[in-house]
């Protein structure tokens, strides 16, 4: 109980922190101080929650899925491809729906990640730092074919707002589509037991009675959906994925259903940070959240790929 509680107090001196960092003073001049709130800094705060918490727990069911701890989706192409899917209906109806482009970036996510999964049963297990290198190989492949295409048809703006992983132009009314991620969570959460048998292994789950295929459907699906989500509304944040699973793991074991409001929690807690963060470096100007996180998580990750081994020998 008195964790919980400094993790509340945590949360809330972020998102009051969030709330009173920015260009706009909201104490002084002519500013509308609700209308600042509630347009700008609050939709700001929640989609950096919702963005970080989402890819946190994405980040689990793919190191299940593929029984390794230092891969995510951002190292398997997921989010490459969603912006193929993005591209995609970008050139065919670039007049579509949000949900349209939201939907068809979540089957290409789904699409691709299955295309990993396919690639890693070829993989040799004993060392764990291959699976990622291939996953890294593996997403260089089709963001490349995605700048191309990207490049060819004169789309590459596009591209880079995809890619970049920033906060500062979410707004009431253009960030609602990331509370799809509390949904994505609560079905986690229930499907947690099948996620951790996932985590054994197809051999183990089988022998458990779970129905592997079905889970692993799942399990991508909702990860799909989760990607694709942040992808279209704030662009791709890397790390996010690979590093908070592991903390909450060398932290406190691998309770998953135990674990899964811990990893939410860091999740959101970490990008936030990284957004008020990237507000104060260069104030008035900003860096995006996602540049911020991807210094700190390719540090943790290189610590990662150098433990890994020793842990597997030790």
């Amino acid at each position: 109980m008195r964790l919980w509680t400094l993790a509340l107090v945590a949360l809330a001196l972020l998102v009051g922190a969030s709330c009173l960092v920015g260009v706009a003073d909201l104490f002084g001049g002519d500013l509308d101080t609700q209308m600042v709130l509630m347009v700008s800094r609050l939709p700001r705060t929640f989609a950096a929650l919702l963005a970080g918490a989402g890819l946190a727990l994405a980040g689990v069911v793919v190191q299940m899925s593929v029984q390794n701890r230092l891969v995510e989706p951002g190292l398997v192409g997921t989010p490459e491809s969603a912006m193929l899917g993005l591209l995609v209906v970008t050139l065919l109806a670039p007049g579509a729906a949000l949900m349209v482009k939201m939907s068809v970036a979540a089957v290409a996510a789904m699409t691709g990640t299955l295309g990993f999964l396919w690639l890693a049963r070829h993989v040799p297990r004993r060392d764990p730092v291959l699976l990622p290198l291939v996953g890294l190989i593996y997403g260089g492949i089709i963001g490349a074919a995605v700048l191309w295409m990207a490049w060819t048809a004169d789309l590459v703006q596009y591209l880079g707002v995809w890619q970049s992983g920033e906060f500062s132009g979410v707004l009431r009314g253009r960030y609602e589509l990331l509370w799809i991620v509390a949904v994505v969570a609560g079905l986690l959460w229930l499907a947690a037991d099948r996620i951790t048998m996932l985590g054994l292994g197809e051999d183990a789950a089988r022998s458990l009675g779970l129905d592997y295929r079905q889970a692993l459907l799942v399990g991508l699906v909702l990860v799909a959906v989760t990607v694709s989500v942040v992808v279209v509304s704030v662009g791709s944040i890397p790390f996010v994925g690979l590093v908070v699973p592991n903390v909450v793991s060398r932290w406190r074991g691998d309770n998953l259903r135990r674990n899964l409001p811990v990893v939410a929690w860091l999740g959101g807690c970490l990008v936030l940070a990284c957004d008020i963060l990237g507000r104060l470096i260069r104030y008035p100007y900003e860096i995006p959240a996602g540049t911020v996180f991807a210094v700190l998580g390719a540090g943790l990750f290189l610590w990662l790929l150098h433990a890994a081994p020793r842990r597997a020998h030790g």
